[in-house]
C-alpha cells in the first residue's frame, strides 16, 4: 500500500477512536456483574470484537442497539463451558485477562489466538494462576498457546509482580475477585489502573496504597453504565505528526486523559511539545488537546513512566528522530513481547527510511534530527508500527510503501481515512 506522503500540516477536529483498554474490560466486567451493562462508545476494532465473541461462547449475551452495546451479566457463577475452542484473534489483552476469569470456573476450556498470538509469552500469567490453584498448561507443554484451563476453587496469593504489566495485574484481580481470602498484589511500577477502577465501578470492594493492592474474594459486582472516552494510544499518532508536519493546528477531541496513561504527554511536554488539555471531564477521565506544529529536544525516557507510555514508544521514537540531540529509551524490554519486537521492528524500519536508531536489549538510542525519505516498509502485522510507519511517511518527498497495512485495523480501521481528512481540510 502506497502511503499518504509530506503532509503541508494537520488541522481541524478530530475524535479519535474510543479506549481499547477500557472497551475490553467493560465487556469483561459486564459479562461477571449481575444485571445489565450498558457501554457507550465501545470500539469496534478487532481486538475488542474478539473479547465479544468470547464472553458469546462462554454464554453471555451481547446486544447493540443505536451505537449502545449492552451486556447481559451472568455473575462469575453463570458463565457456561464452551463448546469449542475460544479465539482470541490478535488479542493479548482478551487472552491474558480471559484467563483469569477461566482460572476460578468450574469446567475446563481453551483459548488460542492467531499466529502472531499464539507465539506471545503467557508464563508471566500462568505462573501466579497455578500460585492460586488453576491448571493451566501451553501447547506441547510450553508456555505459548493454545492454553488449557483446568479451573476451580482459587486461593488468594501474596504476589510481588516481577514486571509492570496491567495485563498480568488484570489476570491476577480478576482471578483474586473468585478467590477464598485476600489477595495481595505488589507491582515493580504503576500501570494503567483500569481494572482497579472497574472494580470500585461496578460496586467492588478494593484497596489501592501506592503500588500495594488489595482485593479480597467471593465479591459480587453490579451491572453499570459505561462512557468509554478517546484512546490516547489512538490519539498519540495525531498528536506527533501535528507536532512534527509544518503548520499545523488541531484539536482531539475528548481523549482519555488517566494519569495512569499520560506518559506520552509528559515526555513530549519535556520536549518542548505545543500540547494544551481544554475541556476536562474529571468523571470520565477526558479532555480535548490542542495540538500545534513544535520544535523539539532530545531527552532521556526511563525507570518508572515507561508503563505509562509502553504502547507509545514506536511513535515517540520517530518523534525522538526529528528531535535536537540523541534520545535514550531504556527499560522497555517489554516492547519485545508485543504484537511484534517492537524495539527491533521500530529501528528497522525508521532507519529504511533515513534514521539513525540503535536498537538496544531494553529501549533504543536515537539520533536527531534526521530527514527521512521514501522506502518499502513493513508494519510486521503490528498495528501501532503500521500507523508510526504512516505518520513517518508524512514527513519524505518521496513514496512510502508499507506491506501488511491490513494490521491497523486491530485498533482503528478508519486510520487513513480520518488522517487523510485531516490533511484535506487545510487545503
Amino acid at each position: 500500500m502506497r502511503l499518504m506522503s509530506k503532509s503541508k500540516g494537520l488541522t481541524g477536529e478530530l475524535i479519535v477512536p474510543a479506549d481499547k483498554s477500557i472497551s475490553h474490560r467493560s465487556v469483561m466486567f459486564g459479562a461477571i456483574s449481575h444485571g445489565n451493562t450498558t457501554i457507550h462508545n465501545f470500539l469496534k476494532a478487532e481486538d475488542c470484537l474478539s473479547t465479544v465473541a468470547v464472553f458469546k461462547k462462554l454464554g453471555v449475551l451481547i446486544e447493540e442497539k443505536d451505537g449502545v452495546l449492552t451486556v447481559h451479566g451472568k455473575g462469575f457463577e453463570g458463565l457456561k463451558q464452551p463448546t469449542e475452542v475460544l479465539d482470541a484473534g490478535n488479542s493479548g489483552t482478551t487472552m491474558r485477562l480471559v484467563l483469569g476469569i477461566l482460572a476460578g470456573q468450574p469446567f475446563n476450556s481453551t483459548i488460542q489466538g492467531d499466529s502472531s498470538l499464539n507465539k506471545r509469552p503467557m508464563e508471566r500469567v500462568m505462573g501466579p494462576l497455578r500460585q492460586m490453584g488453576a491448571v493451566l498448561a501451553g501447547n506441547q507443554e510450553t508456555e505459548y498457546p493454545p492454553i488449557t484451563v483446568e479451573g476451580g476453587t482459587l486461593r488468594a496469593i501474596d504476589y510481588q509482580m516481577p514486571i509492570a504489566s496491567a495485563q498480568v495485574k488484570s489476570a491476577i484481580l480478576f482471578a483474586a475477585l473468585q478467590a477464598e481470602g485476600e489477595t495481595t498484589v505488589i507491582e515493580k511500577e504503576c500501570s494503567r489502573n483500569h481494572t482497579e477502577q472497574m472494580i470500585r465501578q461496578f460496586g467492588g470492594n478494593i484497596t489501592v496504597n501506592d503500588k500495594e493492592i488489595r482485593l479480597p474474594g467471593k465479591q459480587q459486582l453490579t451491572g453499570q453504565e459505561v462512557h468509554v472516552p478517546g484512546d490516547i494510544s489512538s490519539a498519540a499518532f495525531f498528536l506527533v505528526a501535528a507536532l512534527l508536519a509544518a503548520n499545523s493546528s488541531l484539536c482531539l477531541k475528548k481523549v482519555g486523559v488517566n494519569p495512569t496513561r499520560t506518559g506520552i504527554l509528559d515526555v513530549l511536554a519535556q520536549m518542548g511539545a505545543k500540547i494544551t488539555r481544554t475541556n476536562e471531564d474529571q468523571k470520565n477521565q477526558a479532555a480535548d488537546l490542542l495540538v500545534e506544529t513544535s520544535s523539539l529536544n532530545a531527552c532521556e525516557i526511563s525507570g518508572e513512566i515507561i508503563p505509562r507510555l509502553i504502547d507509545e514508544l514506536p511513535i515517540l521514537a520517530l518523534a525522538a528522530t526529528q528531535a535536537e540531540g540523541t534520545t535514550i529509551i531504556k527499560d522497555a524490554q517489554e516492547l519485545k513481547v508485543k504484537e511484534t519486537n517492537r524495539i527491533d521492528a521500530t529501528a528497522d524500519e525508521l532507519n529504511k527510511m533515513g534514521a539513525n536508531i540503535e536498537p538496544t536489549e531494553d529501549g533504543m538510542i536515537i539520533h536527531g534530527p534526521t530527514p527521512l525519505h521514501g522506502a518499502a516498509v513493513d508494519s510486521h502485522g503490528d498495528h501501532r508500527i503500521g500507523m508510526m510507519l504512516q505518520i513517518a511517511a508524512l514527513l519524505t518527498e518521496e513514496d512510502v510503501e508499507l506491506t501488511n497495512p491490513e494490521a491497523i485495523n486491530i485498533s482503528y480501521p478508519d486510520f487513513f481515512k480520518d488522517l487523510d481528512q485531516l490533511i484535506k481540510e487545510r487545503v
